[in-house]
């Protein structure tokens, strides 16, 4: 068992950057994207103040880095935080297998999981030359999760192989100021839950985990722990990757694939909850999503700039208190669910 870290507070490298702009739609994994947009919905955030990013080799296998990359690389580099991912190793082939995975994607790559110390650093180095920055500020260990079907192995396997490998790596880089923090990147809780008992990593992203949808376990299981060992999460698809806000998909699915039943109950009924009261749902599950202890940052994937400025004035939009204690009265919310502060 580990005891309480001791090294720097997660909440002081994010530095109140509540807000972070997600890099998933600039790899178009769901729609094509063009540069054009890309670039200005990327120019739009930083315009409107938005000082964190997070993106990811796996984001369209390069595309959503180099995409950043272009805008951040001009800026001082310490005037933002920035988090990309390791466990995915790129290799530009004519025969690559990027449409497997995106077919959106114009990469021209193939794609493999490293879990090993030497694959994670050679991901970190990938990553700064597609974004043209010197150093990651944040790293997470991406996708080592039972949900993952395209892991090589069990996710136990190569859980163990980051275990003796990514992770003491990781915390050898944090320790030598290489990186500032690090942990995993997951959307189910089980590794997130182990990882805290065998190594000393200090942020999360916490994908789909905690949501007006779904939050029960995480609120009861995971945060209690995170509190013991002092870790802290960056949320992630607090909107389940849209659907609150009212897209087709859900949790990353295709769209108009079969949405549990449960699922499109509860989003009526907590639309419903929201029209008495003028609340917007989406400003709602951002917000609602912000609220715990140990939430440090969002992050919200935004494909135009108009999304961009729609989610970073809903983190800024008065909730009226009753309408958190219908919800609770409802049952739609747990009762010891944190909900926003009141003005």
């Amino acid at each position: 068992m580990r005891g309480i870290n001791v090294f720097m507070d997660a909440s002081e490298i994010f530095g109140g950057n509540s807000f972070g702009l997600g890099g998933v739609p600039f790899g178009n994994e769901f729609a094509y994207v063009t540069d054009e947009v890309a670039y200005a919905t990327i120019e739009a955030a930083w315009d409107a103040g938005v000082r964190y990013y997070d993106t990811s080799p796996w984001y369209g296998l390069g595309l959503a880095e180099r995409r950043l990359g272009s805008f951040l690389h001009k800026q001082t580099r310490s005037e933002y935080v920035l988090s990309s991912k390791v466990g995915k190793l790129l290799t530009a082939s004519r025969n690559n297998n990027a449409k497997e995975y995106f077919p959106f994607t114009p990469s021209p790559n193939s794609l493999r999981y490293d879990y090993t110390a030497d694959g994670i650093r050679r991901s970190i180095e990938d990553s700064l030359q597609r974004l043209g920055v010197d150093a990651l500020d944040v790293v997470f260990v991406h996708d080592l999760s039972p949900d993952n079907v395209w892991l090589p192995g069990p996710w136990e396997e190569q859980f163990e192989i980051a275990r003796k490998g990514a992770f003491p790596a990781l915390s050898k880089m944090r320790d030598e100021g290489t990186i500032k923090a690090w942990g995993l990147g997951v959307n189910s809780p089980e590794p997130i839950l182990k990882l805290m008992d065998v190594a000393d990593a200090n942020v999360c992203l916490l994908a789909r985990q905690y949501s007006l949808i779904d939050h029960e376990n995480a609120l009861h299981e995971v945060f209690p722990k995170a509190r013991e060992r002092g870790m802290k999460f960056v949320v992630g698809s607090s909107l389940n990757a849209g659907f609150i806000s009212g897209s087709a998909r859900f949790n990353y699915g295709k769209e108009n694939y079969k949405i549990p039943a449960e699922a499109l109950d509860k989003r009526a009924r907590l639309r419903t909850v929201a029209a008495r009261y003028g609340v917007d749902l989406r400003t709602a599950a951002l917000q609602f999503s912000n609220a715990p202890d140990v939430a440090i940052a969002l992050v919200v994937g935004c494909a135009n700039p108009q999304q961009v400025l729609a989610d970073w004035t809903s983190l800024k939009t008065r909730i009226p208190r009753a309408f958190w204690s219908d919800l609770r009265t409802e049952s739609l919310i747990e009762n010891d669910a944190p909900v926003p502060p009141e003005d």
